[in-house]
């Protein structure tokens, strides 16, 4: 897996709050952005670490907009406009910088001990269900969360260059 923790929170290093704060109305601030990212992590490691112990299961089918999805994501390593972030996921309306990083690197640590803990042994046979995508296997998340944080650092880039 790539450096998520370098990819998102190096534009972010040795900035005040301020800069952590900043992005346009409407718009998730670079501080929103990466506790957003945390929480993703945290559920999809914490999922998995709860179903380790689980039978072998069988991935259900996937619907059209599924597939259109993985396309997307998977395949052109971006994500279909107009897509909001589940519920879960959601950042509160105020999140303080330092909280979000330490967070983050909390929620990247979790999911790298699950990758550790379940791979190679659960590769085709564990899944946790997407909100978009469908029943993912481990290494799907992975690539999910790759393409997801580099979504999200490009848009961090952005608010900070502003």
């Amino acid at each position: 897996m790539i450096d998520l923790a370098g990819l998102v929170l190096s534009p972010l290093a040795g900035l005040p709050e301020a800069s952590w704060q900043q992005a346009p109305p409407g718009k998730w601030t670079p501080a929103q952005i990466v506790e957003h990212l945390a929480l993703a992590l945290e559920m999809s490691a914490t999922t998995f670490a709860a179903r380790r112990a689980k039978e072998p299961m069988a991935r259900r089918g996937t619907t059209l907009r599924e597939k259109v999805g993985k396309v997307f994501a998977f395949g052109l390593g971006r994500f279909p406009p107009g897509l909001k972030a589940p519920e879960r996921t959601t950042p509160p309306p105020r999140v303080d910088g330092h909280a979000a990083e330490a967070h983050f690197r909390a929620a990247v640590a979790a999911w790298e001990a699950v990758e550790r803990d379940l791979l190679p042994a659960r590769r085709h046979d564990l899944f946790v269900k997407h909100p978009r995508l469908g029943d993912l296997t481990l290494e799907e998340w992975g690539r999910f969360h790759i393409v997801h944080s580099r979504h999200h650092a490009r848009q961090i880039r952005a608010r900070l260059a502003g």
